[in-house]
């Protein structure tokens, strides 16, 4: 069960095709737009009604770029969430109830272990971001970086009582829809295992965690190998690899400027570019730069010299996986924190803000991330590493052991 952008989900399906081969049947609970994404993996589908595009696409969803702090941003997301989740919560219900475990992404958790307790099912945590609170670093949703020990872990806790408050008022009406008291008030939380979706090579695991927090390495897309569509496999023979310009489920402003600037960056670097259109509604057409549409990254990016994008946590792990130099360009959420982590394994040249983006600072990262053979190399070497680890391992293990 997860709920969110493709980000949110599509690492979901390798881990339910996984589960498949091994002899379960698996069901992926999310947004409906999202269904075709299991097709051919063996997994069923549920879907969810709210539509994660439509949303951001909204007046609510624009006015999330109107806040540029990380706890400006938290407040408008958690003010938006909590009103979406009631829409969900009968469509998780049902699932459940057709379910004999529950596999719970983080957007999805508070709510889906109420409904496990309720129908007496066992449920497994698993984050594709780190959760809980740490010395080590700020929490990730407020945008990267470190605090300070102390206020790191403050902050962790904020942020973990700011999710209470999203399901706040959801919580009561699935309780009594299933006939279950509200807990006591001072309950203390029980210590559940996480298993999260990301690479200790990126992220090592906190010392100061508890046990049952591990890290397992990533969680692959499902894709089929597939081929590259005829126009983009054309446009990448005619020439020296060009890089690829995205921002995914991310929205923006004004796309036709950022589509402007993109465009001038890539001339002043003197580079070709493919340009993927995404929920941004980026477009650039010329004969060194081709638009796209959704391409597999597994498929594109290990032919480009580098990626600029949004720094969501599936495109950030694609982009490790490929082995290819990176320039973040992050707007919010989590995104800051990846791209904080790019910057300082050495495999991006720095990361640049959208509201402060301009074709001179795009085209000036881009020279660096292709030309500086250090941000190859490194990124080489930490896609084979990554490459080698098995995420999906201890998933299985976890899984199986469910009763």
């Amino acid at each position: 069960m997860t709920a969110g952008s493709r980000g949110d989900v599509a690492p979901f399906t390798g881990v339910g095709h996984a589960l498949v081969r091994d002899g379960h049947e698996v069901t992926l609970v999310t947004h409906g737009r999202f269904e075709a994404l299991v097709a051919g993996s063996g997994v069923a589908f549920h879907p969810l009604p709210v539509d994660p595009r439509a949303e951001l696409e909204s007046s609510r969803g624009r006015g999330l770029h109107r806040s540029s702090s990380g706890l400006g941003k938290l407040a408008r997301v958690v003010r938006l969430a909590r009103s979406l989740v009631g829409e969900m919560a009968d469509d998780v219900v049902a699932a459940a109830r057709e379910s004999d475990a529950l596999l719970l992404s983080a957007s999805l958790s508070p709510l889906g272990h109420v409904v496990a307790d309720a129908l007496d099912l066992p449920a497994l945590d698993l984050p594709l971001q780190p959760l809980a609170a740490t010395r080590h670093f700020a929490p990730p949703m407020l945008g990267g970086g470190s605090l300070g020990p102390h206020l790191n872990l403050l902050a962790g806790h904020v942020v973990d009582r700011s999710v209470d408050h999203v399901f706040a008022p959801a919580l009561p009406a699935v309780r009594a829809q299933l006939g279950v008291p509200r807990p006591p008030r001072r309950r203390r939380r029980p210590q559940r295992p996480l298993l999260h979706g990301f690479s200790p090579l990126v992220v090592p695991r906190p010392s100061d965690w508890r046990p049952g927090l591990d890290v397992t390495g990533y969680w692959w897309p499902y894709d089929t190998a597939g081929e590259l569509p005829d126009e983009l496999r054309r446009f990448l023979e005619a020439g020296p690899p060009p890089v690829f310009i995205g921002l995914g489920s991310a929205t923006v402003p004004d796309p036709a400027a950022l589509s402007a600037e993109i465009i001038r960056a890539l001339r002043l670097a003197g580079l070709r570019g493919i340009v993927q259109r995404g929920w941004a509604g980026l477009s650039a057409e010329a004969d060194d730069i081709l638009t796209i549409d959704d391409v597999p990254h597994s498929l594109l990016f290990p032919r480009m010299a580098a990626v600029v994008h949004h720094c969501g946590a599936g495109t950030t792990a694609a982009g490790i996986r490929a082995g290819v130099p990176s320039v973040p360009v992050p707007i919010q959420f989590d995104e800051g924190f990846w791209a904080a982590r790019l910057v300082s394994l050495g495999v991006a040249p720095q990361s640049l803000t959208l509201r402060k983006l301009t074709a001179e600072r795009l085209a000036a990262a881009l020279t660096r991330a292709t030309t500086e053979p250090e941000f190859t190399e490194r990124a080489r070497k930490l896609g084979t590493q990554v490459r080698a680890e098995d995420g999906l391992a201890k998933v299985l293990e976890a899984v199986n052991g469910l009763s």
